[in-house]
């Protein structure tokens, strides 16, 4: 019997092996390609990197086209990359297909170019067999200057581990946006819903301005968690490093409101999918110099935890507890679809 496969991302270990099995044709200017971990390709343009990096926007539909520039642009911009150029691919649902919808999607996309200063340089657009809803799939570019290079695979024992923002902004708004009624139905108000809707855009999805602030000093490595969660970024970060992480479960900042909407839709906070978090590594001077920036800035940021030799493993102590780091593949956000 085939087994199928959950919701979320493929399976680290599947990932690994087919990228092992069917690696493509080998070139000397990739300097990062496809690996379990990091966010996005390098390719050496003689003076500088160019960053590619595609990602789907699948959860979510209020606001797709929007959210498909910033998550791309997120993942650019954590190699000290500026993003400079987007495309996409639309898939709209035969039957659900309107021109009025297809104007609504490239709307959000300029709306979201014009905010990062990104030019829009193509893609492609079709009505799609079976889907219930639009999917977009973004592909976003940028170019680094050779010595501001950041990689998710860089983190080193001793190093720092910071945060920013807090944790489950992303899980917030999807969920206030994809279960509108459904909260009003338990007793949720008018604004209740509406502040978490916004968490879109405050505190924001976006980490390009937190991660492009950070590379102002010497980072060691960064990381977008986005689906999985915090837990899965900081499992994903140490795989790409191969290190252990220590972390301060009692740090990790989440809000009020995303604390709420966890504990109504029964998800674990740590394993909700939370794009505009930004995690980095830097050795305590350094990230002592970041979090200087980022409070001068207005961005809010603490340390969570350390980075350890790989045989410590991935350990969090909350509440007065010592456990291991428990990750998923499969986001939490996945069940409030079910």
């Amino acid at each position: 019997m085939i087994k199928r496969l959950p919701l979320g991302k493929l399976s680290f270990d599947i990932l690994e092996r087919l990228l092992e099995k069917y690696p493509g044709v080998p070139d000397e200017r990739l300097i990062v390609g496809p690996k379990v971990g990091e966010d996005a390709a390098i390719i050496d343009f003689s003076d500088r990197y160019l960053v590619a990096k595609t990602d789907p926007i699948t959860f979510a539909m209020d606001e797709i086209g929007w959210y498909a520039v910033h998550i791309n642009a997120n993942d650019v911009a954590i190699r000290g990359a500026k993003p400079r150029w987007f495309q996409s691919a639309i898939l709209l649902p035969d039957g659900g297909a309107t021109e009025g919808l297809a104007e609504e999607i490239f709307g959000q996309i300029s709306r979201a170019c014009r905010e990062l200063g990104v030019t829009i340089v193509g893609g492609h657009t079709e009505i799609t067999y079976a889907l219930d809803r639009p999917i977009v799939v973004g592909s976003m570019l940028g170019e680094v200057e050779k010595g501001k290079l950041v990689t998710t695979s860089g983190a080193k024992p001793g190093d720092d581990i910071l945060l920013t923002k807090g944790i489950v902004i992303e899980g917030t708004a999807i969920i206030a946006r994809e279960k509108q009624e459904d909260l009003r139905k338990r007793g949720y108000d008018e604004d209740f819903i509406r502040r978490c809707m916004d968490y879109l855009t405050e505190p924001g999805i976006s980490v390009v301005k937190d991660a492009l602030l950070a590379n102002h000093f010497h980072i060691h490595a960064m990381h977008d968690p986005t689906e999985g969660g915090l837990a899965t970024g900081l499992y994903e970060m140490a795989r790409a490093s191969g290190v252990g992480m220590f972390i301060y479960g009692d740090e990790i900042d989440l809000l009020p409101d995303s604390k709420t909407l966890c504990a109504e839709f029964g998800l674990i906070p740590l394993g909700t999918i939370t794009s505009g978090s930004l995690i980095l590594a830097a050795d305590p001077e350094n990230g002592q110099r970041v979090l200087e920036a980022y409070a001068n800035s207005g961005i809010k940021a603490s340390v969570i935890g350390r980075v350890e030799e790989k045989s410590f493993g991935m350990k969090i102590l909350k509440d007065g507890r010592m456990d291991d780091l428990k990750w998923s593949e499969q986001d939490e956000i996945t069940r409030i679809f079910e």
